[in-house]
This record gives structure tokens, C-alpha cells and sequence, in this order.
């Protein structure tokens, strides 16, 4: 892990140093018993991330195999992206780390490093698989990863930061981005009281990333899974529309809905390239 991480008040590297990581102008972060190292700074305002509930029922959902055929998307796209050049895969805002897993799954002997802010998040991810590894941060304000580290980086429903994207990757790596379309839920989106999608997204995603990585391509993922109640509670449960449901009164609106429930997962899945 520390050979990929930069610490994140002056950017030096970072080195074992007993159970924490150190900088050479000795700034230093415990490494938790769980195995993933907090890189918040200082007075970082508490609760970021999702919750624990929010990650368990994420963990759940991804688990039980409802959004596979998106998670192998991910993976192929990534194992394409990683060639035979050397390089780690990192995954911002990483949750659980099921799609860190996928991809190291695709590219052998490759260490793979989770980001998000959520410290829930990064116990379950530092979890996910032997080569992987985790760090709490906010990739919104920067990544504390080594300039050109990265061959491939994972952005699944995740906040983008292009230049710090385009930093940590390697010469000709390549971002992999994953946003939901309108239609993305959109049977679900009434009846559970969930949030929409925004009309803009693509357009914010270019606008985002195209001054500092060039788009190689842009594809969409659909499935069609089927959902019983419990799991119907549990995308609720793992996203933003959890900050504003009632628990009763999502009882009620679940219950009301045929189980199993077909709903619709619509994705845009792109490639983006930094230039050699």
C-alpha cells in the first residue's frame, strides 16, 4: 500500500513506520486494525461518506449478484485499459470494494488500491481481495497517490476529479467512468420515493474530465434484474435517497410493489486517456 500513497499534507512519499505511515517531514497516519490507513486531514469535518448502514447494504446488494453484468463491464474494460504495461488499479470512491475486486480478478499480480470517504467503506474494501488495499480520503479535494502510479482507475458513482485523475495516472493509463442514465431505476425512482437522475450528467462529465484526459470511448450497460422486497430495501438503503427516507413509510411503499420486481440498471460505461 504505501508505495502507491503520498501524503496528503505535503505530498512526500509514504513509508512503513511500525503500524503507521510516515513521510520523510514526518507526518504520520495509523494504519487501523482492519487493515486500511485514514488520510483525512486533520479537522476533516466527520460523518464524510456513506454510513455504515449505507455500505452493509451496498456490500449486500452487490453481493447478492443484481448489478454483475455492470461489475464485469468494469472489469473487462479495465483489463483492457491495463495491457501488459505495469501500473496499480485504483478505485475512487471505491465503497465495498466489489469493483476493485472485478477488475483484479482480470489483470493478475496487479495491487489494487480502494479510495472513499467513507471509513466503512474502506474496512470492507481493505477486505475485498489479497492484492487490494485501502485508504480513507477525499477524492473530491485530492487523491494521496503517487503521480503516474495508477495504469487504470476505477469512477463508479463516484464524485470525478479530473486533474488529480489525470495526475496519479501513468502515461497512457486510462480512467474508467460509470454514470447512471435517466433510465437508470426509473420504475423504481416514484414508488420508492428515490432521487432522479440529472438531465446534465453526461454533459458535467466532459466538462469535468475532457481538459485533462481525452475520451477513447463511451458505451451503455443494461440489465434487467429481478428484485424481492429485501433487496429493493437495499438499494434504497445504499445510496443517496437513504438521506431522505422514512423507514416506515419505505415499509409501506415496498410493500405495496409486486416482488419479485423487474427493474431497469442503465449505465454509460466511458474511457478516458492521459496522454503519453
Amino acid at each position: 500500500m504505501e508505495e502507491l500513497l503520498a501524503c496528503p499534507v505535503c505530498g512526500a512519499g509514504l513509508a512503513r513506520a511500525g503500524g503507521a505511515l510516515r513521510c520523510e517531514h514526518g507526518h504520520s497516519f495509523d494504519v487501523a486494525r482492519q487493515g486500511y490507513v485514514n488520510l483525512l486531514p486533520t479537522g476533516a469535518p466527520a460523518g464524510l461518506g456513506d454510513t455504515a448502514g449505507m455500505v452493509a447494504a451496498r456490500a449486500a446488494f452487490l453481493s447478492a449478484g443484481h448489478f454483475d453484468s455492470l461489475i464485469e463491464a468494469v472489469a473487462d474494460a479495465a483489463a483492457d485499459a491495463a495491457g501488459a504495461e505495469p501500473g496499480a488499479v485504483l478505485d475512487l470512491g471505491a465503497g465495498p470494494g466489489n469493483y476493485l475486486a472485478a477488475a483484479l480478478e482480470r489483470v493478475p499480480g496487479r495491487h489494487g488500491l480502494a479510495l472513499d470517504a467513507s471509513r466503512f467503506a474502506a474496512r470492507r474494501a481493505a477486505r475485498a481481495h489479497p492484492l487490494a488495499a485501502a485508504a480513507v480520503c477525499d477524492v473530491w479535494t485530492a487523491i494521496p497517490v503517487r503521480t503516474g502510479a495508477a495504469r487504470v482507475a476505477l469512477d463508479v458513482f463516484a464524485p470525478r476529479n479530473g486533474e488529480e485523475s489525470a495526475r496519479v495516472l501513468a502515461p497512457g493509463g486510462t480512467l474508467v467512468v460509470v454514470t447512471p442514465t435517466e433510465r437508470h431505476l426509473a420504475e423504481l425512482r416514484e414508488p420508492l420515493g428515490m432521487l432522479g437522475v440529472d438531465a446534465r450528467k453526461e454533459e458535467r462529465l466532459t466538462a469535468s474530465l475532457a481538459p485533462h484526459l481525452s475520451e477513447v470511448d463511451r458505451t451503455e450497460v443494461e440489465a434487467a434484474p429481478l428484485l424481492d422486497h429485501r433487496s429493493l430495501r437495499q438499494l434504497v438503503e445504499m445510496g443517496p435517497s437513504a438521506h431522505h427516507s422514512d423507514a416506515g413509510d419505505l415499509d409501506e411503499r415496498i410493500g405495496a410493489l409486486p416482488e419479485p420486481l423487474e427493474a431497469t440498471a442503465s449505465v454509460t460505461l466511458s474511457r478516458w486517456r492521459r496522454g503519453v
